[in-house]
């Protein structure tokens, strides 16, 4: 009974004191589905406390899922009309509800254009809200979780919605610079800069990868530095022309532009139409980044020159060409003998700014033997010149600071010894509801007491001068002497 106290009296202690602390930014996780190289995210909903698999859109302009589960209590519709349903640019209202209501059956309901990128379809559907519990974090850990009471979505009430995502999915999340976007209503609603970065994982066998909202800092063990100070960055363009599926006339691009000027391998420059890079009266042209395309798509007009220098290059450093794997053209024959693949280079602004891609990023190994350059051709008359795909956004940190209107991206955290899948941020749970931290044992919360699961156990250090165990139900509880702080 004494043991049982001493913690009850830990976690209220905890829970108040991150209660009276605002957050600074908050963090979800990032899994790569291995069948369809999705990202997905966890987001939890509802007081009922529902936990939902996303997949991430980068260009997506609100987040939705599924209802045909989802039985809140705390579930409301946005009314038509509504000073929020205005900030949403929505093109009317849902009131065909016959049966009884609940959550994706409603009437007089802000309309949602819920878009499928993957089978490029749109469904009518309507605009609601609930509470969302999100954990806080420093750069470092994972802390607190706080609500945010009224987190707008939209419920699909079509099955044919999911179709093509990621079969532990049921909806997507997006991240465009909307006003609904998660990050933005995120940033809203706590007051912190409007930024995010993401780190994508080229796995999650061994670790997670990281969504952070907010702003930094960034720390990427086992480097210990705060990487948020060491990005390069590039001015964040605007399209003037939306790229959704429906639109008003006169909206602007949501996605995410920049200017690229050259392209280089090993050094060297490409030769094609640089007109292609600059998006031109017609919307036409320019670079890209996506979630949504596995790997980056050329401009036909780039792209053959592009692979034609790349062949050019790796035969120089005596890599041989062999015959291509769909859905790949250009492939070589990879063995221990051959040394590294050409460096690949976007430059921006200037010279002293490029984005390099090691093999990591340029290449995917099909087999033992065989790999192939990971770039496609998007054929004569895409809409966008440059679009750089999720395989390429691997491994790097993106931070998009909508205040500035930058983007920073850092080297190839491969390069550095760390990756975006090597570990997961430990887990701090407060307010009695516990979560598993995936790779670290221990978490400093204000300096002073430490929490996280660690394969089944809690680990919980106090500056005391002793040890004590107890158990809670099936769980074991350890308290560890730290030393003062």
């Amino acid at each position: 009974m004494a043991s049982f106290l001493l913690f009850s009296l830990l976690t209220f202690s905890l829970s108040n004191a991150a209660a009276h602390s605002p957050p600074t930014a908050f963090h979800f996780p990032i899994r790569k589905d291995p069948i369809t190289r999705q990202y997905y995210t966890t987001i939890t909903m509802s007081t009922n406390i529902t936990n939902l698999n996303l997949v991430i859109d980068l260009g997506g302009q609100f987040t939705w899922f599924s209802c045909d589960q989802y039985n809140s209590p705390s579930y409301r519709p946005v009314s038509c009309g509504s000073n929020r349903c205005k900030t949403f640019k929505t093109f009317g209202c849902i009131s065909s509800c016959d049966g009884p209501k609940r959550p994706g059956c409603t009437n007089n309901t802000c309309l949602a254009n819920v878009y499928n990128p993957y089978i490029n379809w749109v469904y009518i559907e309507g605009f609601g809200r609930d509470r969302m519990n999100t954990p806080s974090t420093d750069g470092q850990f994972v802390l607190a979780g706080y609500d945010i009471k009224s987190y707008a979505f939209s419920c699909s009430t079509n099955s044919e919605a999911l179709t093509k995502l990621a079969r532990e999915t049921i909806g997507m999340i997006g991240l465009a610079r909307t006003k609904a976007s998660l990050s933005r209503q995120l940033s809203l609603a706590f007051k912190l800069p409007n930024k995010f970065a993401l780190c994508l994982p080229s796995s999650s066998e061994n670790g997670l990868g990281d969504i952070f909202i907010g702003g930094g800092p960034y720390f990427m063990r086992p480097v210990i530095q705060d990487l948020s100070k060491s990005l390069s960055t590039t001015p964040l363009l605007i399209n003037p022309l939306s790229t959704a599926p429906v639109y008003n006339v006169g909206d602007p691009s949501d996605e995410y532009f920049i200017g690229v000027k050259s392209i280089r391998i090993d050094y060297k420059v490409v030769s094609f139409n640089n007109s292609l890079l600059t998006i031109d009266e017609g919307a036409i042209g320019g670079t890209k980044l996506s979630t949504r395309d596995l790997y980056t798509l050329l401009h036909d007009s780039i792209y053959r020159p592009f692979t034609a220098a790349f062949v050019k290059a790796a035969a120089a450093k005596n890599i041989k060409r062999v015959a291509p794997v769909s859905p790949f053209e250009v492939c070589f024959s990879m063995t221990r003998a051959n040394g590294s693949v050409p460096y690949v280079d976007l430059v921006m602004q200037s010279e002293s700014v490029k984005w390099r891609f090691y093999e990591a990023n340029s290449m995917v190994k099909v087999n033992n033997t065989v790999s192939c350059l990971a770039i496609q051709n998007a054929g004569l008359y895409p809409r966008t010149a440059v679009v750089i795909g999720g395989h390429q956004l691997e491994n790097y940190l993106l931070e998009f600071d909508l205040v500035s209107s930058n983007l920073g991206f850092s080297s190839s955290l491969l390069q550095m010894n760390t990756s975006c899948s090597q570990h997961s941020l430990p887990v701090v749970a407060l307010n009695g509801k516990y979560n598993f931290g995936f790779s670290l044992p221990t978490v400093a919360l204000n300096g002073k007491y430490c929490v996280s699961f660690y394969f089944g156990l809690l680990n919980v250090e106090l500056p005391v001068d002793k040890i004590a165990a107890i158990a809670i139900g099936l769980l074991p509880v350890r308290f560890v002497y730290v030393g003062s702080h």
